[in-house]
């Protein structure tokens, strides 16, 4: 009980870093799947979008470990999958132990409902999507994972209503939150778990970016164009990416 709380103090500030006071409610949620599943936001377990908690795959993973998770079958679903069009189908069974029988989830991707982002990736969305779902159900969790999420992976949306100053704002409707889709400050968050980068680097970075003073003062269009940059340089070379949000953490004076 001792370790489940220690755990939850630090879930809970490294969260109020990321997103901000939380409600009530989702401190409480944040509290229970700590004691019960052990999942870490810093280890990348957890993401919170819109205000709802996800796991994540690399957290589902953690947890099949901890649990001995005797194995995970992996199939192509042929009959459901049709490469020409890039839609793939996949079903994953996981084995609790060596006698279980199995827990099953199907997963799909194809252009419709993956982000362009990762646009030909289709196949290996659609087995990490199948794996997720298999896991949550062996060992009960009913959270969505973030790999699932078909408004998060779907093409790009046409650009919310912007606010009276058509800035960005992270509560505001001007950065997507009222049709269901994740915020930009959440896909932002998000971005800065999976790579883990410096939140306070990349929001510098974000501001000079955009060529405002703040992140807060940037157009919609421009916070989305930076999520799409720095998201294309940290798969392409997040060495490289660090190096550059580091220059962020010296004087103004020794950047210009």
């Amino acid at each position: 009980m001792k370790r489940h709380a220690v755990s939850f103090r630090a879930n809970a500030k490294l969260a109020r870093q990321l997103w901000g006071e939380l409600p009530r409610m989702t401190l409480r949620s944040l509290r229970e799947l700590t004691a019960r599943y052990s999942l870490s936001i810093t280890a990348g377990d957890l993401q919170l979008l819109d205000g709802r908690w996800y796991v994540t795959h690399s957290g589902l993973l953690q947890l099949a470990s901890r649990k001995h998770c005797a194995g995970i079958k992996v199939e192509q679903v042929g009959q459901s999958s049709d490469p020409s069009v890039g839609r793939w189908v996949f079903k994953a069974t996981v084995f609790k132990s060596p006698s279980s029988k199995g827990f099953a989830g199907f997963g799909d991707a194809d252009p419709s409902n993956v982000s362009s982002m990762v646009r030909g990736a289709e196949l290996r969305i659609a087995e990490t999507r199948a794996v997720n779902r298999a896991l949550r159900k062996a060992y009960g969790i009913g959270l969505c994972s973030v790999e699932e999420l078909g408004a998060f992976s779907s093409s790009p949306r046409p650009s919310a209503a912007p606010s009276t100053n058509g800035s960005y704002s992270s509560n505001g409707s001007s950065n997507g939150s009222g049709n269901g889709q994740p915020r930009l400050r959440d896909q932002l968050c998000l971005l800065i778990r999976q790579y883990n980068l410096d939140p306070n680097l990349v929001k510098a970075y974000a501001a000079d970016f955009c060529g405002t003073e703040a992140l807060s003062g940037a157009s919609r269009e421009l916070v989305e164009s930076f999520i799409t940059h720095i998201s294309s340089a940290a798969k392409q070379n997040r060495d490289a990416l660090v190096c550059k949000l580091n220059s962020y953490a010296q004087p103004v004076e020794a950047r210009s």
